[in-house]
């Protein structure tokens, strides 16, 4: 089975090292020196006390590697609409793409049923160029729990976790994800299938939609957002907000407020995603976050209010830093 990961950073490049060292045959799409440094010297994974090296194909152009059976997309959910042409050589009749992506996906209304089943989400998904030009048939859900950092090129630290909840929009047990499973489990990860696969991904978004925009508005890290009571009283707001819209699509979440917010902050003083990309000089994963929230809200008529004004101040500080 051939197993492309398209966008090799921290977490791809963890997950696409494990496979590999396992016997998966994999490709890796990446650019830049951290390309360079993978083709000249192989992957170099940090993790457990010991260094591995994970000797695979790696290129910037999926062109050189044809169609593969499984797709990782583990790109910044921004940037998916804008390879979706690059992509094409990579898919075949048969290809999977596992959406390992932050926030909603965007096949999220493929085989949801009801009468919004089909509609394509312009935050996350412009002008439905994933739906049209990767298919919703083709995905499969992923959720990434896992912590990784690119230390230098080529090489990548492992911080924590091995959980990648799979699953079919459907909630079916179908073969191509009981296959990718055994595949991940083989590799040592995590990758328990769930038949709603949409209830693991509100329930990482449901964290991530307030904690990642306070933390660059602030630059506080998580332990000091969540024991504040200023701010751990807006990420209650916007989760009890985003709580309301995803109940109303027939989601369910297996822990309350105040545990997913104490669990955050048992992960102590960790600069989010998002406070990493704003320090780096890098495009934050907005839309993907909020604006989506926003967007389901309103097409179910829910206000947003608290998210509607964390949206507006983050998208204040991308321009001002996009004008430094």
């Amino acid at each position: 089975m051939k197993i492309c990961i398209y966008g090799a950073g921290a977490i791809g490049g963890y997950l696409g090292a494990q496979l590999a060292l396992a016997g998966a045959e994999v490709s890796l799409v990446a650019r830049g020196p951290h390309l360079a440094a993978m083709q000249a010297g192989g992957l170099r994974l940090r993790i457990d006390g010991e260094e591995r090296v994970a000797r695979v194909r790696c290129t910037s152009d999926p062109a050189e590697l044809g169609p593969q059976d499984y797709v990782f997309i583990t790109l910044k959910a921004h940037s998916v609409p804008g390879v979706v042409d690059l992509m094409q050589p990579l898919l075949g009749p048969g290809t999977a793409i596992v959406t390992g992506v932050n926030g909603i996906p965007y096949w999220y209304f493929h085989r949801h049923g009801g009468p919004l089943a089909g509609t394509t989400l312009q935050s996350v998904d412009p002008g439905g160029r994933q739906w049209h030009g990767f298919g919703p048939e083709r995905a499969i859900g992923c959720v990434l729990y896992p912590a990784a950092e690119i230390v230098e090129p080529g090489v990548i630290r492992h911080v924590y976790g091995k959980k990648f909840p799979l699953g079919e929009p459907d909630g079916s047990r179908s073969a191509r994800v009981a296959h990718l499973s055994e595949m991940m489990v083989a590799a040592g990860l995590e990758a328990p299938i769930r038949d709603n696969i949409r209830d693991e991904i509100w329930l990482k978004l449901w964290g991530n939609l307030c904690f990642n925009p306070i933390s660059a508005l602030t630059h506080a890290t998580l332990d000091i957002i969540t024991a504040d009571p200023a701010t751990r009283a807006l990420s209650r707001a916007m989760m009890l907000e985003a709580k309301d819209i995803a109940e109303r699509f027939g989601v369910h979440f297996r822990v309350d407020v105040e545990r997913r917010i104490d669990g955050a902050g048992a992960v102590g003083a960790h600069k989010t995603s998002m406070l990493q990309d704003l320090e780096a000089g890098r495009a934050m994963e907005i839309d993907p976050l909020l604006t989506v929230v926003q967007e389901m809200g309103r097409l179910v008529g829910q206000p947003t209010p608290m998210v509607d004004a964390v949206l507006g101040l983050i998208k204040q500080r991308e321009r001002m830093a996009q004008a430094a």
